[in-house]
């Protein structure tokens, strides 16, 4: 049994979990204290709040925020979320972990993140395009090119990316297209953006299972999360011959141990925005898609979902994380406890990054590359990655989180180091 990357008694918190994790790597590292003080924190932190005129006339302010990790390795680079409930805290933590997924794929970015506390689904199109507009203009003096380059995350999109560059192209009096990812294909964009999370973890799932003496042809898969990654990475994980047996949204869960028709569960859910009463299945409860007997867990949802409670009931080998921070640290020493496998979020999620990368380069470029070549080069980094981890872990007697871990942070410590600090 490898031993397990977190401490049971890590606190809890997104942002205190990811500094834990640091700290087990740096002790695994035996990394030089200072370092390791410079490494925990984030380098840069802007909040915003900032008035938005609605449809009715009303005005509403709101909080926003800008997170730089570390940019030793290149200019930062994260998502964009809009969520209710967005703390300091949890972009904090998310930017961090862009830091290490960066690193981990050896993509020359830096970590950032950000985004608005608001619930997106009681806006309008207009309102929302008031907000990014707003909220871009007051965190533009992070952003540009070579500075800090947002992404589309929870609740944003291509569209909301279209606004952004907009936003900032008017402010810089010409087009910067390579001021943000995740464009629409018309103005900058790249192909494959759609399945490139999902096809990075498709390739971590594969070498995992392929480990663990397990064939994707045939693996049974349930996926709780089934939002554009869970969707696409069943999609995926569908075409390589898995048979998904459970799927689950924030809400509700639907099952069927012969196998769900993907193609139309896709459809369901473009209709009817929910998995509950999805033709041929039969209807759980959310909580009861952890315990479904499977042999692989893809939690694609938001942080948290797998936690003490629910980990020991677990039945699958392997957890595959294409959502950030899937597992808490009690419900990690659980499951390395019982020997399941869990491909950690910084790796399993990392595709989305690569391919924001391979948009930069061609944005930077004015060149564009085609479906093929985009597949084979996000094949190559991904399977690469995982490689590297795959002996790091073999290597230290560590399981995948801390193998993952200890790579990514190296690799920081070591650009920092060659870069100095500055006095």
């Amino acid at each position: 049994m490898t031993e397990s990357s977190r401490p049971a008694s890590a606190p809890n918190g997104i942002w205190a979990q990811a500094q834990g994790e640091l700290d087990a790597a740096a002790e695994r590292l035996h990394l030089d204290p200072g370092m390791h003080r410079v490494l925990r924190v984030p380098k840069r932190e802007l909040t915003v709040r900032f008035p938005v005129t609605h449809d009715d006339g009303r005005v509403d302010v709101y909080t926003g925020y800008r997170v730089q990790h570390n940019v030793n390795l290149g200019p930062a680079n994260g998502g964009i979320r809009y969520v209710p409930n967005l703390s300091l805290d949890e972009v904090r933590a998310l930017a961090m972990l862009n830091t290490w997924k960066a690193a981990l794929v050896r993509i020359p970015f830096g970590g950032a993140a950000g985004g608005v506390r608001v619930n997106p689904r009681r806006l309008s199109e207009a309102e929302r395009q008031g907000l990014t507009r707003r909220y871009t203009t007051e965190i533009g003096i992070m952003l540009g090119p070579g500075r800090d380059i947002p992404a589309p995350d929870v609740n944003t999109g291509s569209q909301t990316m279209a606004w952004m560059m907009d936003t900032l192209s008017m402010h810089r009096g010409h087009t910067v297209p390579a001021a943000v990812t995740g464009k629409p294909l018309a103005i900058g964009g790249t192909r494959g953006r759609r399945s490139a999370t999902a096809r990075g973890a498709l390739r971590c799932i594969a070498a995992a299972a392929g480990s663990a003496g397990l064939e994707i042809d045939g693996a049974r898969v349930a996926i709780q999360g089934f939002g554009r990654v869970g969707m696409t990475l069943a999609e995926e994980l569908d075409a390589a011959g898995a048979r998904i047996v459970g799927l689950a949204d924030d809400r509700d869960a639907v099952m069927n141990a012969a196998g769900i028709d993907v193609a139309r569960a896709v459809e369901w859910l473009r209709e009817q925005d929910a998995v509950a009463g999805m033709p041929g299945t039969e209807p759980m409860s959310k909580a009861e898609l952890f315990g479904l007997d499977c042999d692989i867990l893809v939690p694609a949802g938001l942080q948290g979902e797998i936690t003490s409670d629910n980990a020991g009931a677990i039945r699958a080998r392997i957890v595959a994380e294409a959502a950030n921070g899937a597992t808490t640290s009690a419900a990690d020493a659980i499951l390395a406890d019982r020997n399941v496998v869990v491909v950690p979020d910084i790796l399993c999620t990392a595709g989305g990054i690569v391919l924001g990368y391979f948009e930069w380069v061609q944005d930077m470029q004015a060149f564009f590359w085609t479906d093929a070549e985009i597949t084979a080069q996000l094949d190559r980094v991904m399977d690469e990655a995982m490689g590297g981890v795959q002996e790091m872990a073999a290597a230290e007697s560590v399981d995948l989180r801390a193998a993952a871990m200890m790579v990514a942070v190296a690799r920081v410590a070591e650009a920092t180091t060659l870069r100095g600090l500055y006095p």
